[in-house]
This record gives C-alpha cells, sequence and structure tokens, in this order.
C-alpha cells in the first residue's frame, strides 16, 4: 500500500516544523517535497518509540496508518539488525542499518553546502535517502554513494530507481572512499567515525568539505565535524552533537568488565580515594559538551554512566591500550565521591584534569572544538588549530 505524500498531512506538518526549526532551509525544501522518505523505508521497520524509550516494530501490511505516521515523523528508524542476521519483528540486539531523524539530514546537507554541479561521495547508502536527495540537488552524474552491505545497497538501489533518481550505488568499504568517481568537491558520511580515513582527503578537491560524524571512543556520541581540505590536510569545526551508527571497520570492541575488574577482590588492589568533583556536575548528559572534551582530552579511554540506584551511582572508566580501570560512586548527600583505580594509569585522575580543564576554558560548547587531520594523524583545539593536541 503506497500513499501519496500530498496526501499524507504528517508529512506537511513535518516539512513545516523543520523549516520553523531551522533544520531545512529554504532552498532544500524542495528536495524535502521530492524526495520521500517512506519511499525508502522497508516494509518492517523499527522506529524508536519515545513513550518505551526503545525501537518498537511497525509493518505496513498489518497497520498503514501507524508505519507512515512513523514514516513522517522526526524520529530514527532502524531499518536493520545484527549486519542482517536477525529475523523476525521483535528488536534485535544490535542496530547496523537506519533512516537518521529528518532534521538531522537536513541539517547535515546544510553543513554540506553543496551547489548544483557538485560532485559529491556519500558514504553509508543506508536506506538511500540521502543519495536521493544530493542526487535531486546536484545530478545523477555527480553523486556517488557506497554502501558495505550488499543486500543494503541494492535494496537502496532499487528504491532509488523507483523514485526516478539515479546516483553512482556503489557496494565496497567506506573507509576506502571510491577512486572512480574521485576528486570530489564534497564527501558526506552520514555513519560515526572514530578517524577520518585519509582516503577521504586524498579524493577531495583543495578547497573541498567533509562533513561526518566523528567522535572518541570515550561514550557513543559523535559531533559533525565540518572539514576544508587543503595541501593534504582537512580542518574546521564542529557544528552540533549527533550520533550514528558507527562505521563498521571502526567499531568499538570493548573487553567485558570481568577483563578489567575480577568478580571477587576487584577493589582490594586498587588504589582509593575520594574527589570533590559533584555527580551533577560530571554527570551531564551523553550529548553535553563535557563527555566530548573529557574524550578529546583523554586518550584510549571509555567511560560508562551506570544507572542510579538506592541513591549511588558509580561511573566505570576503561583503559583501551591496558586493563587499567577506575570507577567513581557517587551518593546522594556525600560531599565527596569514593574512587578506585588499577592498572597502568589513573584513568580517573587523568579525567578529573580534563575535567577542570574544561571548567578552567569557561565550559566551551561543541562548536568551540575543532579538528585537524593530516598524515601525522588527528589533532583537537579550542578556538585555535595554532595551539591543538593529538587525540
Amino acid at each position: 500500500m503506497t500513499i501519496d505524500p500530498l496526501d499524507r498531512p504528517g508529512r506537511t506538518a513535518l516539512g513545516r516544523i523543520l523549516l520553523e526549526a531551522g533544520a531545512l532551509s529554504a532552498d532544500w525544501a524542495s528536495t524535502f517535497a521530492a524526495v520521500d522518505r517512506a519511499g525508502f523505508l522497508p516494509d518492517l521497520m523499527w522506529p524508536f518509540d519515545p513513550r518505551r524509550q526503545a525501537p518498537t516494530a511497525f509493518s505496513v501490511t498489518d497497520d498503514p496508518d501507524a508505519w507512515y505516521a512513523a514514516a513522517d515523523s522526526d524520529s530514527p528508524i532502524v531499518t536493520q539488525w545484527d549486519d542482517g542476521e536477525h529475523t523476525g519483528t521483535e528488536p534485535g540486539t544490535v542496530p547496523t542499518s537506519s533512516s537518521s531523524m529528518p532534521s538531522v539530514v537536513y541539517t547535515l546537507l546544510q553543513d554540506l553546502a553543496v551547489d548544483e554541479g557538485m560532485a559529491v561521495l556519500d558514504v553509508g547508502t543506508g536506506t538511500g535517502e540521502t543519495a536521493g536527495a544530493l542526487t535531486h540537488r546536484c545530478d545523477s552524474g555527480k553523486v556517488t554513494t557506497v554502501e558495505v552491505d550488499r543486500s543494503v545497497s541494492r535494496k537502496a538501489y532499487e528504491r532509488l530507481c523507483a523514485a526516478g533518481l539515479h546516483p553512482d550505488v556503489v557496494v565496497g568499504d567506506g573507509v576506502k572512499g571510491h577512486t572512480g568517481n574521485a576528486p570530489y568537491d564534497r564527501i558526506l558520511a552520514t555513519v560515526g567515525l572514530r578517524e577520518i580515513p585519509g582516503a577521504w582527503i586524498e579524493q577531495t578537491r583543495s578547497g573541498g568539505v567533509i562533513v561526518a560524524p566523528w567522535g572518541t571512543h570515550c561514550t557513543d556520541a559523535d559531533a559533525v565535524a565540518r572539514l576544508v581540505v587543503r595541501g593534504g590536510a582537512a580542518t574546521g569545526r564542529f557544528t552540533r552533537p549527533v550520533e550514528f551508527m558507527k562505521l563498521r571497520a571502526q567499531r568499538l570492541s570493548l573487553p567485558g568488565h570481568g577483563e578489567y575488574v575480577p568478580a571477587e577482590g576487584g577493589a582490594d588492589g586498587a588504589d582509593a580515594s575520594t574527589t570533590e568533583v559533584a555527580e551533577a556536575e560530571f554527570v551531564t548528559g551523553q550529548y553535553t559538551a563535557l563527555p566530548f572534551a573529557v574524550g578529546l582530552r583523554v586518550r584510549d579511554c571509555v567511560q560508562v554512566v551506570a544507572d542510579k540506584r538506592d541513591g549511588a551511582r558509580p561511573v566505570w572508566l576503561y583503559g583501551l591500550g591496558d586493563r587499567s580501570w577506575a570507577c567513581v560512586l557517587f551518593r546522594d548527600g556525600e560531599k565527596e565521591a569514593r574512587v578506585w583505580q588499577a592498572g597502568g594509569r589513573r584513568l580517573w585522575d587523568e579525567v578529573e584534569a580534563a575535567y577542570r580543564w574544561w571548567i578552567d576554558h569557561g565550559r566551551p560548547e561543541h562548536t568551540r572544538f575543532g579538528l585537524t587531520v593530516n598524515d601525522a594523524g588527528h589533532r583537537a583545539w579550542l578556538d585555535d588549530p595554532a595551539d591543538s593536541w593529538a587525540v
């Protein structure tokens, strides 16, 4: 069952909401109208249900009204679980392909600043909707979209053709870009990265732009990096926090908690101390600037904020280069939190130093930070690229 976009008040309302919020700029409005998200979604999908705080299955066959309402909402929608190994209607273990929130898609397209006739590489085809939007804006011969999953790519190709949109759809590892149609004026990634591939810089014209969600392993959150390529390097600021499914080649495989902390007597060999850092000051939320800044300042460290139980909340830190670990335990009503640290690094000491650095620099938001990538690696900076550090 297919319902014309013009007959769906929800889609009209979504466009108005995105325009009013500034997520959809006026010059992209015609693309939004022409490229219907619903035309790129599978019959069975899993939108995020805010009431349940979890993805929930919607079938266009079983309940078309609910399915189209979800398609016309500003919500992320999982379209594949577990690299395609999942079956059934219940959510799988790990979401591995999705349709991003329209507000996120169209703010990324604004950051890209793409004009008609530009050559664009779209990394992470997914449903094909973003490639379709770029094709509508540029033209079919100028857009290349690459997807590592052959089945996902094939379905996107079919939906793009059905919509009358014909970018070059390539099956391949997005880390390598696609040399066949390089150089590109713009590269857009709709997957989360932990490293900007050197191939992307090599395949971008001088003065060209790379827009990609990037972050550290500290948390799953990303921030949109808008990088300008010149002289074999890419540099630019972050524009906003986001979160995307991670590029398959850069997924983190963290050993289990028990590999760091023995089940029995784990704290016996750890150094114990206290900190005056308050829970409300430190546990600020995944998409806030503090955990992003901590990730930039403390290398090879994963932070896990546990749920609060009986007035106590542990925050765990795990080293990626060794089995160093730390735990800070915040308790309601206590002025100091207990700290345990073990291994070759004192991870809480490093994280607390990063926290105080962030405070001393005026609690900077994401937009004051930037990233420079060249042959020597990745360097982050605050306000001035000349004052950078390795990440």
